[in-house]
């Protein structure tokens, strides 16, 4: 049996059912920002905007120390259009018409603050006018009709000093830049000085983020002083007040390795972005600094009133697809940074990034007492900016982490008469709140369920969840945790699981030598307890290393385990597979000869009997363009006779390539993600994949889960 990438293949990605034919947000298309900055060790997208024509995506590079274009013509297809080199840090840009207004810090350090307010002209890529800021700037807008820039000079406090507290001057202030025949008049700029209003530290304020709605009226955020403020164009104070605090409850505040949602703690917000929602609201985005970071999201009337506060609930939703940061646990959550407003074919809309779950929010706000989050969209690594064309039904997010596993990346995404494709696997639904995330290994059990390990990530909490496959999303029904004598299972790497044929599981456990994590196989009961394990023999333990255990599957008596990557007497490009009889308790051994790298390493992740063939995962460890080898391969059952005892020479086992994943892993508007792992085929065929989102660990958080089709 052949399985072929066909149209139909896509499709089976997880859909919203309740979304159908209605309209939605889908990812079209992702651009890495490297392409702008070939010759930068690190680039990042951090604030971006857009043409009047929508046509051209204008970000900042900080990192690169570059403002890059994207030409977005055909949004399916965006391409590069270059970028211009600065002397310092750009940190925020905002365009009217076809004229960039570009923040740039050229401090010395946080005492000889300096920066620049750019007016570039797009097209030509020059820069028209340059205004000295005397501070150092951070957010940039300008006005709806186009006649003012306000900056917010933010001046920010050297963490390492003082506890990382503010006050420490010089003081920020908003700068207020009148504009001329789509320049800049640099003789007419207005200092708002906003010291002295804020309870926390009154004569050191630090604004972060600057919107102007369409009287005119500036709302700005003092995130580290818990505050907000209102002014005229003309820089007076037209209302101002704290941001407040909130009471959480049902939150995880230890960074243990486990999901824990059981705390109760109240925190200031903190306010980073802010946007008008219309003349007299604007919702704020609590990210959090020195004390706070309410994990959630505020509509605020210009006087300070809350209209609505999202509480725990926004973070609560997060968690249900698999997005939690479990490692920020014990600082702000999912740190939600950004807010962007607009309205879609008659629809408002509020966009809620996350930056550390790597997410955007879709908020229907109809109503501003009882906003609707109808979508939770997949973003690259680390969200900061967004921008909206409603009059080309798009909305694009800046992903600002850069690193050698995933590279910065822009994405586009289409408002679409379509089902929803994200996300395609959710505990919502449970009894009770379930996080989950470093999905691993699969199996699909005889009622057509999956279930599938966490791996080392939540080494507190070892689980097995139990997926129903037949909604769509799939959804998780249970979790199981593994336990060793009443106690959560410590020191495992769950990376494959089998069936036992009686109820319960074989699990697969990768080992490390230097943390004293065994490789081994553990026998557990159909309610997570270890009844029994089989350690490796000495012949094993002798040349084992840490890329171990990746895969389980089991055949009558017969357990076979696919091994990731050479251990030390293993021939280059050939990896082991282990067989151990379950009767006569003898282990054997076969390899398996894997593609050649291009970059990086390739190995195995998978393994999975089915009919009369050994299917495996094969995989590089790269991500997006880099991506090379991302395939099921499979031999038939028949060679795995040839597996012969742990000291004598091994076969070879020589794979044919039965899906070539590379067109499924991008089919959804996203790069190529690294770590394909899990594989469970149904008694028709139709084989389950699944990838590792790494407990949303420097990762995008992203998790594709989905299915191919027999033909």
């Amino acid at each position: 049996m052949i399985f072929r990438l066909t149209l139909t293949s896509v499709i089976a990605l997880a859909t919203t059912p309740a979304m159908s034919q209605e309209m939605n947000f889908n990812r079209i298309a992702s651009f890495m920002v490297a392409q702008n900055a070939p010759d930068a060790e690190e680039s990042s997208a951090e604030i971006i905007s857009v043409t009047e024509d929508g046509m051209t995506l204008v970000y900042t590079d900080g990192p690169a120390e570059v403002v890059g274009f994207i030409d977005i013509t055909d949004p399916a297809n965006p391409a590069a259009l270059g970028a211009i080199e600065l002397a310092g840090e750009p940190t925020s840009v905002s365009v009217k018409g076809m004229t960039a207004f570009l923040g740039e810090n050229t401090s010395e350090d946080y005492i000889n603050v300096s920066g620049v307010l750019h007016a570039v002209d797009v097209p030509s890529q020059t820069v028209l006018a340059s205004c000295d800021l005397g501070g150092q700037p951070d957010s940039v807008a300008v006005s709806p009709d186009g006649t003012f820039v306000a900056v917010a000079i933010e001046n920010e406090r050297d963490e390492d000093l003082g506890d990382g507290r503010v006050g420490q001057m010089p003081a920020g202030y908003v700068a207020i830049v009148p504009t001329t025949a789509g320049s800049l008049n640099c003789d007419g700029m207005i200092i708002a000085d906003i010291a002295g209003l804020a309870d926390v530290a009154p004569e050191d304020p630090e604004p972060e983020f600057v919107a102007i709605n369409e009287e005119n009226e500036i709302v700005v955020s003092l995130q580290e002083n818990n505050h907000l403020v209102v002014l005229a164009a003309n820089g007076s104070v037209l209302s101002h007040f704290s941001a407040g605090d909130v009471e959480l409850v049902g939150v995880d505040t230890g960074e243990e390795g486990a999901l824990n949602f059981n705390e109760t703690i109240t925190v200031v917000r903190e306010p980073d972005s802010v946007t008008w929602i219309d003349n007299t609201h604007f919702a704020t985005a609590n990210e959090g600094d020195m004390d706070g970071g309410s994990r959630g999201w505020t509509i605020f009337s210009q006087t300070g009133d809350v209209v609505y506060e999202s509480g725990v609930s926004f973070e609560h939703a997060i968690v249900e697809v698999g997005h939690y940061p479990e490692e920020r646990s014990g600082n702000k959550g999912v740190e939600p940074e950004s807010v962007t407003f607009d309205v879609f074919n008659g629809t408002p809309y509020l966009f809620v990034g996350a930056e550390r779950s790597s997410i955007v929010g879709v908020y229907n706000v109809t109503d501003l007492a009882n906003p609707v989050l109808e979508q939770l969209l997949p973003s690259g690594i680390g969200p900061e900016g967004y921008v909206t064309i409603p009059e080309r039904n798009l909305l694009i997010s800046a992903n600002e982490t850069d690193d050698a596993g995933a590279r910065a990346h822009v994405m586009l995404f289409e408002y679409q008469d379509a089902p929803a494709v994200y996300p395609h696997l959710t505990s919502a639904g449970m009894d009770e709140l379930t996080g989950w995330g470093a999905i691993s290994g699969q199996v699909m059990a005889e009622d057509g369920t999956i279930f599938a390990v966490s791996d080392s990530f939540y080494g507190m909490q070892p689980t097995i969840f139990q997926v129903d496959v037949s909604e769509t999303p799939a959804r998780i029904v249970d979790s199981i945790r593994v336990t060793r004598e009443g106690q959560p299972a410590q020191l495992m790497d769950m990376e494959g699981i089998a069936l036992d044929g009686e109820g319960g599981f074989w699990i697969a456990s990768e080992g490390r030598s230097d943390r004293l994590v065994p490789h081994a196989i553990y026998h557990v009961s159909a309610e997570g307890a270890i009844k029994d394990y089989i350690a490796l023999p000495n012949e094993l333990l002798a040349v084992e290393r840490r890329f171990g255990f990746e895969g389980i599957t089991r055949v009558g008596d017969m357990l076979y385990v696919a091994v990731q990557r050479e251990w030390r007497d293993d021939p280059a490009n050939h990896v082991k597979v282990l067989g151990y009889n379950l009767e006569t308790e003898a282990w054997s051994v076969i390899h398996y000869a894997k593609t050649e790298p291009a970059t990086g390493w390739v190995g195995l992740s998978e393994i999975v009997a089915y009919g009369d063939f050994m299917y495996f995962i094969e995989r590089d460890n790269q991500h997006d363009a880099r991506a090379v080898t991302k395939l099921i391969t499979r031999v038939p059952m028949s060679a795995m006779k040839d597996m012969v005892a742990l000291r004598e020479t091994p076969a070879v086992l020589q794979p044919e390539t039965v899906v070539d994943l590379l067109p499924l892993l991008t089919s959804t508007g996203g790069y190529v993600l690294d770590k394909v792992e899990g594989l469970a085929i149904a008694e028709d065929g139709t084989m389950w994949v699944s990838t590792d989102n790494d407990g949303v660990d420097d990762h995008s958080g992203e998790t594709m889960f989905f299915s191919v089709k027999a033909k």
